[in-house]
């Protein structure tokens, strides 16, 4: 079920349908309408009526205080819907809000309660956590599928810190996961949201895991037809047909010598060298000390770290100066060092004369 290029199965979340109108997900947490209304409403009339062949999975707001929850979920089933999904969740929200629904006995539980009710039922369960807790007490009500969910999705991320958060979110699911493995060999291991918002970004979290699917919510906004939704997810399950983005897809194939680790460090400084770069990131990218890569860097290119970022960017500045007629303030930017001070101070000492004085001496004499 879960190689084929079509969606597994399809979730009817009221966020989808805010989506749809083009309003934020967080739409289907407000009170502009209820949410299961909302779900049962398009799921019969736009969903359950066209596609035949693919299981639609109701979206339920276990916490509705207007509903009785064995009663709705019995509706659910009668009405043609292969199963559930909590969501809404409150898993999505903390803080002080968070404490005061629990206090109001809307709370986490609820959505568990839903989820064994549902098995009971025999209709298909897919439960959205947040921790371990949360897993095993999914797991132990008898959910089919176990869905990590990283938060809202975090599209247009680059750099050091998405690779990290790609990989924190990598740990969190091999950490819950195995507490699911413990109790159920056969639950289904699935991932939503966070910074997993591309293709590249599922194939860095299957790579080591036995994570089995995705579930993409905002990531295939509003589509349009049927052949779309076969394009994209095709795309996410077929991860091996892609071609993935080079820093990614190099931390993914690993590394077996030192030059590697090093020609890693320049192709990320060449394509990253106008943002704010550090070797403690990079080192936590690559799983190395700090201490080890700057040595490590020193030995092969003869420069430390430091000086090596600073003369590619002066001498990418350069390149700026005698290709286009651009700011000084501006192409300061372009380089990596927002302050122009500290951009003047630095090309002054690597040139031996300012910025402006260069332009006016090799530019434009």
């Amino acid at each position: 079920m879960l190689k084929k290029a079509a969606p597994s199965f399809i979730l009817a979340l009221s966020s989808g349908k805010f989506r749809q109108m083009g309003v934020s997900s967080l739409a289907g947490y407000l009170p502009f309408s209820n949410s299961n209304e909302i779900v049962m409403d398009f799921g019969l009339k736009e969903l359950l009526p066209i596609i035949k062949n693919i299981p639609i999975i109701f979206g339920l707001m276990a916490t509705d205080p207007t509903i009785d929850l064995k009663s709705y979920i019995a509706l659910i089933k009668e009405k043609g819907f292969a199963g559930i999904n909590n969501y809404p969740t409150i898993g999505l929200i903390d803080g002080k809000y968070r404490e005061a629904l629990e206090e109001a006995d809307i709370s986490y539980d609820k959505e568990v309660e839903a989820i064994s009710i549902a098995n009971g039922l025999d209709l298909f369960t897919v439960a959205f956590v947040f921790n371990k807790t949360q897993a095993i007490q999914m797991t132990k009500a008898g959910a089919d599928v176990i869905c990590v969910h990283f938060g809202l999705t975090k599209g247009g991320m680059l750099g050091a810190k998405y690779v990290q958060t790609l990989q924190s979110a990598k740990n969190l699911a091999t950490e819950i996961f195995e507490e699911c493995q413990k109790i159920n060999p056969n639950i289904i291991k699935m991932i939503y949201g966070g910074p997993v918002s591309k293709p590249v970004d599922v194939q860095f979290m299957y790579n080591g895991t036995d994570i089995h699917g995705y579930i993409g919510g905002s990531v295939f906004e509003r589509i349009p037809s049927e052949q779309a939704i076969l394009h994209v997810t095709q795309s996410f399950k077929q991860t091996n047909d892609i071609k993935y983005e080079q820093l990614i897809q190099r931390i993914i194939d690993g590394f077996n010598t030192q030059k590697e680790y090093i020609d890693f460090v320049k192709k990320y400084i060449s394509l990253h060298y106008n943002e704010d770069i550090t070797l403690h990131e990079l080192a936590g990218m690559l799983g190395l000390s700090r201490p080890y890569l700057s040595l490590l860097f020193k030995t092969e290119v003869g420069i430390s770290f430091r000086d090596y970022l600073i003369d590619y960017r002066i001498n990418r500045a350069i390149e700026i100066l005698k290709e286009k007629k651009v700011p000084l303030t501006i192409v300061s930017e372009m380089v990596g060092y927002p302050d122009y001070a500290q951009f003047s101070k630095i090309f002054k000492k690597r040139t031996g004369m300012s910025p402006k004085e260069y332009v006016k001496t090799n530019i434009n004499p």
